[in-house]
């Protein structure tokens, strides 16, 4: 079975978006990711920041990246349940470690908003398919 045809059959929830909205979603949050996750590596890489704020950051592009092949290629809707809460809450702990430690970078919490959103939103998705499809 594609991977196509094994998401389609999946029980979703009635308020679940079409297939073709999370392409354009995601172009948009990668562009926002891309410029302020950047932003704190060169910060870091540049010794304007300790090192030490880049570990969420690394540790959300981990799981975020794993997530794709963990839901369609191992086709586990547990473990990418699993693993997008992780994707959630290394923002969240990014989002403190710059708003504590790096005052003058607050605007990547603010720019990160719309992925906080779309990241919860997914992570109530992904909870819902997994228990429907238990």
């Amino acid at each position: 079975m594609s991977t196509q045809e094994w998401y389609a059959q999946l029980i979703k929830p009635s308020w679940s978006p079409p297939s073709w909205l999370f392409g354009p979603v995601w172009t948009v949050l990668y562009a926002i990711i891309a410029v302020s996750f950047g932003t704190v590596f060169y910060e870091a890489f540049t010794k304007e920041i300790p090192w030490i704020i880049t570990l969420p950051f690394i540790l959300n592009l981990i799981f975020n990246f794993a997530f794709t092949p963990i839901q369609f290629s191992l086709k586990n809707n547990l473990l990418a349940s699993f693993d997008i809460l992780l994707v959630v809450g290394t923002l969240i702990w990014a989002f403190i470690a710059i708003w504590q430690n790096a005052p003058e970078l607050k605007w990547i919490v603010y720019i990160n908003i719309p992925y906080l959103l779309w990241g919860l939103f997914a992570t109530v998705l992904q909870l819902s398919i997994t228990y429907l499809d238990k």
